[in-house]
């Protein structure tokens, strides 16, 4: 019944995404860029927080797979896009979205295979270890990718320009769904178990013949999937990025969604991506101070209430209490 429940609330977002995108051009345009933005993060958030939150591991290098999924996405978009929209018969709208689905396909799964190629050595590692190699992977690759040749695909330190803008609400907030969903199922599922047995107890968890390695090198490759389709997914809403948008202090921004929402709740990660992200706009005037309210918000939370916003015994008492 709880999964029947599920596939029905995934069905019904899916249809409200795809009404609101088809009204879409009656919303005045800040306030749907702030809902992209929003529904982005999400899909960022809820990522990271099956690594993080769930699976209890600490990864400093979020932003670096959303950096690979924006650059992969786009240039199959700016390099392949249009042999790709005459072979599915011509400009229009069919064509344009499996396009697009074919690119986020291709960041999603590029930054998975970085999601594993990081995973597989690092991830026998724990704590504060893990943090580093994650923060170091995210400078690598912000590094790499400023100083590649200007000239070559990847644009060098200007970054990529004129990448089409195919995202829409129906995409941002089709996938933010179907990441919800999947990470939802997975963690609920009698294998998904074990991500939970590996965040309380590892050792105990590898006693019990659980392999730990095995489940974080999955959770990681899943985590960064969904990161990529956020990096596609803003890529295309933007239409410009550089490496600089993916530096270190935007996988700090949605490490901080997902300790204020509370480590391990869902529902807790999403209402901290929403708060945050309208924030956000709302101090834009004054961005030299926004670090400083985001580290003050961080030490309020974490002396008042520092399990988060909704977290995840919250959840588990109200069902205990029905």
């Amino acid at each position: 019944m709880k999964n029947y429940k599920s596939q029905i609330a995934l069905i019904a977002a899916l249809a409200v995404s795809m009404g609101v995108s088809m009204c879409s051009d009656s919303l005045d345009a800040y306030a749907l860029d702030v809902m992209l933005n929003v529904g982005i993060n999400i899909i960022l958030a809820v990522s990271l927080n099956l690594v993080n939150g769930f699976t209890g591991q600490f990864s400093l290098g979020h932003a670096a797979f959303m950096a690979v999924g924006a650059y992969g996405a786009s240039i199959v978009t700016l390099e392949m896009g249009g042999p790709l929209v005459r072979v599915f018969g011509g400009p229009g709208w069919f064509a344009d979205s499996l396009t697009f689905l074919i690119a986020l396909t291709v960041g999603g799964v590029c930054a998975a295979v970085a999601g594993w190629l990081v995973g597989v050595p690092s991830l026998r590692l724990r704590g504060d270890y893990l943090a580093i190699v994650t923060l170091g992977f995210n400078e690598i690759i912000r590094v790499v990718l400023q100083n590649t040749s200007g000239d070559g695909p990847f644009g060098g330190a200007l970054g990529l320009k004129g990448i089409e803008p195919f995202t829409s609400f129906f995409w941002v907030f089709a996938i933010a769904a179907v990441a919800i969903y999947v990470i939802a199922a997975l963690v609920n599922s009698t294998y998904g178990r074990g991500f939970l047995a590996v965040r309380d107890d590892e050792i105990a968890a590898e006693s019990m013949g659980v392999n730990t390695v095995r489940y974080k090198v999955i959770a990681f490759v899943i985590g960064s999937f969904f990161a990529g389709l956020a990096g596609g997914l803003y890529a295309h809403l933007r239409t410009t990025i550089s490496p600089e948008g993916f530096n270190f202090l935007k996988s700090v921004d949605v490490v901080v969604m997902v300790i204020l929402g509370g480590m391990g709740s869902t529902v807790g990660v999403v209402l901290a991506a929403v708060i945050l992200t309208v924030l956000n706009e709302f101090l834009r005037d004054f961005e030299q101070y926004r670090m400083i309210v985001f580290s003050l918000l961080l030490i309020v939370m974490m002396i008042m209430r520092p399990q988060g916003l909704l977290p995840a015994e919250f959840f588990a008492r109200r069902r205990k209490s029905a």
